[in-house]
């Protein structure tokens, strides 16, 4: 059986560990480890799924996963990976927003009593910290640590060092907070590992020197690196383009096209991340993309895997045979929804429905009136050339019509000039 020490390093999973005495806690027998995240909105995002994804496997190898909802510390805010102050949420917004995430988190760990020992837990940390008298946090667990060693922390630090934004003493405080909900799961649940992403060493440690001080025992704290965009940024929900796990926000469709696209030099990366495959599926994927990057195998493979992990299987199929349709003529049997959102970000134009009766619309003036060529003329020789099609099927006839027939859902036809010039024609 593999250990999770050589999955973990084989994966790239991991920036930062407290001690090299937790491969040998996780290898050896049954722990409970947790993985927090706060609930600034009504839904994840493919920046938290990393996380869940990681917790998932210690609990595939017989660990108990701890889910940890910040319904308390999302009320302060974590100054982690931020130039400024966030903006404070709500208790029913909060409220709201964990209602609605909590599906999604039901989704992707096993909280079922089939699970034993393993089963899943989903908590809200606001449950002890909403409780907890602020004189008697001070005296409990801010005695503990000294101002010195707060603002030592990266996150603390970096805020310092800009005196236009500074920090104020309720993200401040934040780290303590995180440091109390280790604490409290070690005392309730006998936890001893907390995972969280690189930016979080910091937070993470000071639960550690909590458990160390007040109880005398020994946990520990693993990070995974960053999951970055290609220009730095993270994969957060704050920023542009973001996906997120409600379908009502991301669909599955945006989902799959999003992992889809991933450069051939990410795609090996995310695999190791995102996926449950073995590592020689991994390493055969690898080689797929250096002899046949064109096929796109490795892709294709790394956005079924997240698609049918976050949506399930049958949506994830119907994603897939959207994105086929894009370029063949299944394009035909999309339904009306699926159909606009394959086409959401092409040009669309709309025609009178009566431009389709008797003869027909010109193919050639409908090329001139949506612009995807600039005259009658270069309209023909699209044509003649065969770098015209409609709903996906090439027309070569210059004279050629579109009439009622080529309508798509009683409604649509969708114009393609060469490879990727989309236009969507709606008929009314």
């Amino acid at each position: 059986m593999l250990k999770i020490s050589g999955d973990f390093a084989f994966r790239g999973l991991v920036h930062q560990v407290s001690d090299e005495a937790l491969w040998t806690l996780l290898d050896s027998g049954a722990t409970t480890a947790y993985f927090g995240i706060d609930p600034t909105s009504d839904s994840l995002h493919v920046g938290n799924l990393l996380g869940i994804i990681t917790l998932r496997r210690l609990q595939e190898a017989g660990h108990r996963p701890i889910l940890l909802a910040g319904g308390g510390t999302g009320l302060i805010g974590d100054p982690g990976g931020k130039a400024g102050e966030r903006p404070l949420l709500s208790i029913e917004r909060l409220a709201a927003n964990l209602e609605a995430i909590r599906a999604q988190l039901e989704g992707l760990l096993d909280l079922s009593p089939a699970a034993g020992e393993a089963r899943g837990l989903l908590l809200d940390n606001s449950e002890w910290l909403c409780a907890y008298g602020f004189i008697d946090f001070l005296r409990d667990v801010g005695k503990h640590f000294t101002v010195n060693q707060m603002t030592a922390k990266e996150s603390v630090r970096s805020r310092l060092e800009r005196p236009d934004q500074g920090i104020s003493y309720t993200e401040f405080s934040y780290m303590l907070l995180q440091a109390y909900d280790y604490l409290y799961l070690h005392d309730a649940y006998g936890c001893r590992v907390q995972l969280g992403g690189s930016d979080q060493w910091g937070n993470i440690t000071m639960g550690l020197e909590l458990i160390r001080k007040v109880r005398g025992s020994e946990a520990f704290a693993l990070t995974y690196p960053l999951l970055l965009r290609a220009d730095g940024t993270k994969y957060g929900k704050s920023e542009s383009g973001a996906v997120w796990l409600d379908a009502t926000k991301s669909s599955p469709y945006e989902m799959y096209q999003f992992f889809v696209r991933t450069p051939d030099d990410e795609v090996g990366r995310l695999l190791r991340y995102f996926t449950f495959l073995s590592h020689e599926e991994i390493e055969a994927l690898d080689v797929e993309v250096v002899e046949r990057p064109g096929h796109r195998r490795a892709q294709q493979a790394l956005a079924r895997a997240v698609c049918a992990l976050v949506h399930g299987e049958a949506e994830t199929e119907r994603a897939i045979a959207a994105s086929e349709a894009l370029f063949s003529e299944e394009v035909a049997k999309l339904d009306e929804a699926l159909l606009l959102e394959v086409f959401a970000d092409a040009p669309s134009s709309r025609f009178a429905r009566s431009c389709l009766d008797s003869d027909g619309f010109a193919l050639v003036e409908a090329l001139v009136s949506t612009g995807l060529v600039s005259s009658k003329t270069a309209a023909r020789t699209a044509v003649a050339q065969g770098g015209v099609y409609v709903n996906n099927r090439r027309r070569s006839e210059p004279e050629a019509r579109l009439g009622r027939d080529d309508l798509l859902v009683d409604r649509y036809v969708v114009l393609r000039r060469g490879r990727r010039d989309y236009h969507l024609l709606r008929f009314e």
